[in-house]
């Protein structure tokens, strides 16, 4: 194999599908465990957005409260629990939300007069990558946003 072995707790391991940190740059991630109830997609948006407050991120924090929102809110519906929160500042920033369900979100396209079925689609408006990864036991929906102070 050619490469850096794998660090030994990784072993076996799912390999992640958005960038992971590279050596030269330490990541910093934030996670917490919700409720399985509506009124956690409200404490979820404030928990990210005092975590981005704390980065100096506060330019991306209406579209990753939105986009927390959305991810929560389609965890509590069509998941199960445990639901955990999860951002990760690097490059990118990226908001991550598991449940114990195994059942894959679809991007939809609403109709007009449809009362839900948009939020992957802001999701993916929002991002610049979005995403799905499985384990054993739960899935996780990610999204990522450039957070490069060049772009807007």
């Amino acid at each position: 194999m050619l490469g850096r072995p794998r660090h030994p707790s990784r072993q076996g391991a799912p390999r992640r599908r958005h960038p992971a940190p590279g050596p030269d740059t330490l990541a910093q991630s934030r996670t917490g465990n919700l409720p399985d109830e509506p009124a956690a997609v409200a404490h979820a948006r404030a928990l990210a957005t005092a975590r981005l407050t704390e980065w100096g991120l506060e330019r991306v924090a209406d579209t990753t409260a939105l986009i927390v929102s959305e991810l929560v809110t389609n965890a509590i519906r069509h998941g199960a629990a445990p639901i955990t929160l999860r951002l990760i500042r690097h490059r990118v920033l990226v908001c991550e939300v598991t449940d114990a369900s195994d059942t894959v979100p679809r991007l939809r396209h609403a109709r007009v007069t449809d009362e839900c079925g948009r939020g992957l689609f802001l999701v993916s408006q929002l991002s610049s990558r979005r995403g799905t990864r499985h384990s054993p036991a739960a899935k996780t929906v990610w999204a990522e946003q450039e957070i490069d102070a060049t772009r807007s």
